[in-house]
C-alpha cells in the first residue's frame, strides 16, 4: 500500500514538472488578418518574422504560448517566448529554406541554468517541430498570429447636417470566421446594420432605421486612421458627415511589463485589442475593464485539470501602467510602458 502511494506522489511530481516546462512553451491569440510586430525591428517581408501561436498535446493536456520573430537594427534574427510565466528571449535564431531552429535559457530555483532547443519546420503558414531539453522533447504545432480588422471596437459617433449635431454608438465586432457585424445605438428610433466590410482603412455597411412610423435605408463609408473614423452617411435626402473616436484608446495596444517577484523583476506582456478583450502573456483574457484612468482584468489560468484565476486592478496614465497582479500565490506590484506602435 505504502508503494502504491508512493508511486502515485512521484508520478504526480512528475507529471507536475511537465506541465511547468510545456506551460512555458506555447499561446494563441486574435483573428481576422495578419498581424504586425509591435515596437519590434524589421521583418523585411520574410515569411517568419511576426507572431506566431503555437501549441503542444501532453496526455490530452493542450497547452499554449507566443513566439514572436523579428530582424534587429543589423538584420540579424532575434525572437521572444511570451507565456504566462513571463517573456524570455530565444536565442541562436535560424532560419533558412522553410528550416527553423533557436534555443532558450531558463533558469531554475536553484540557479542553473536549463538550456532547451527547437527544430522544425515553417510552411504554408504552419510552424511545426519539437522542443528538446534535459526534461524530454515535446512537440509543437501553430500558425501565425492573426489580429481584428482596424475598424473593430466601440465608436462614440458624432453626425452633423447643417447646424445640427447628433450623437450615436456604433459597435464593429468580429465572430471567429473574421466576419463582420455592427449595431448603431442611437438615443432614438431602431436600427440594423448589415453588410458590414472592412478592407484596410476602409469601412461600409448598410443601415435600415425606424422611428415610429418613419423608416428609411442610409448607407455609410468611412476611413479609420487610429482611433479615429471619418466618414459619411448617404440617404435619399442628402449626405450627413460622421466622426468617431474609439472608446478606450487609452489604454488599446502593447503594454511591456515589469512584474516583481521574490527573485527580481520578471517581464511579461499585456496586449489589448480594439474590442477590450487581451492576451495576459499567453493567457486569453475576455474583457479588459477601464473606467476613467482606472484598469481591471480578470482571468483562468488552466494548467491540465488544475486551474486558477488571476487578477489585475491598476491605473493607466499616458504611456503609463501600475497596479498589482493576484494570484494564488499572493499580490505582485506591476509597472509598463506602451510600445510606441500603431494598433
Amino acid at each position: 500500500m505504502k508503494q502504491v502511494r508512493t508511486n502515485r506522489v512521484m508520478g504526480f511530481v512528475w507529471v507536475f514538472v511537465l506541465l511547468m516546462f510545456s506551460a512555458e512553451v506555447l499561446a494563441g491569440e486574435g483573428k481576422c488578418s495578419g498581424e504586425r510586430l509591435c515596437g519590434k525591428g524589421k521583418c523585411g517581408g520574410e515569411r517568419l518574422c511576426g507572431e506566431w501561436q503555437v501549441k503542444a498535446d501532453f496526455g490530452g493536456r493542450q497547452m499554449e504560448s507566443i513566439l514572436v520573430f523579428w530582424k534587429d537594427s543589423e538584420g540579424k534574427r532575434a525572437g521572444e517566448w511570451i507565456s504566462f510565466w513571463g517573456v524570455s528571449e530565444l536565442k541562436d535564431v535560424k532560419y533558412e529554406d522553410g528550416q527553423l531552429g533557436f534555443s532558450r535559457e531558463r533558469r531554475n530555483r536553484q540557479g542553473q541554468t536549463r538550456t532547451s532547443k527547437f527544430a522544425g519546420t515553417v510552411k504554408d503558414g504552419k510552424l511545426s517541430g519539437a522542443m528538446s531539453g534535459e526534461r524530454g522533447e515535446l512537440k509543437l504545432e501553430g500558425e501565425r498570429s492573426k489580429k481584428m480588422p482596424s475598424a473593430v471596437g466601440s465608436w462614440e459617433m458624432k453626425l452633423k447636417r447643417g447646424e445640427r449635431e447628433f450623437t450615436s454608438t456604433l459597435v464593429v465586432s468580429a465572430d471567429e470566421e473574421c466576419k463582420l457585424s455592427a449595431e448603431w445605438q442611437g438615443r432614438r428610433g431602431e436600427h440594423e446594420v448589415s453588410d458590414v466590410q472592412c478592407e484596410g482603412e476602409k469601412l461600409t455597411f448598410k443601415r435600415k432605421s425606424k422611428i415610429r412610423d418613419r423608416e428609411w435605408e442610409s448607407t455609410f463609408e468611412g476611413t479609420v486612421k487610429g482611433d479615429k473614423l471619418t466618414g459619411v452617411v448617404k440617404t435619399e435626402r442628402g449626405e450627413i458627415a460622421a466622426e468617431g473616436k474609439r472608446r478606450g484608446a487609452s489604454l488599446i495596444g502593447t503594454w511591456n511589463l515589469e512584474v516583481a517577484t521574490e527573485r527580481g523583476n520578471r517581464k511579461q506582456r499585456l496586449k489589448v485589442k480594439p474590442d477590450m478583450s487581451g492576451m495576459y502573456g499567453a493567457v486569453a483574457v475576455e474583457k479588459v475593464n477601464l473606467e476613467g484612468d482606472k484598469v481591471s482584468f480578470k482571468a483562468a489560468v488552466g494548467f491540465g485539470e488544475r486551474s486558477f484565476e488571476i487578477s489585475f486592478e491598476g491605473t493607466v496614465e499616458g504611456s503609463k501602467l501600475t497596479g498589482e497582479l493576484t494570484t494564488s500565490r499572493g499580490t505582485r506590484k506591476v509597472t509598463g510602458t506602451k510600445a510606441a506602435c500603431s494598433k
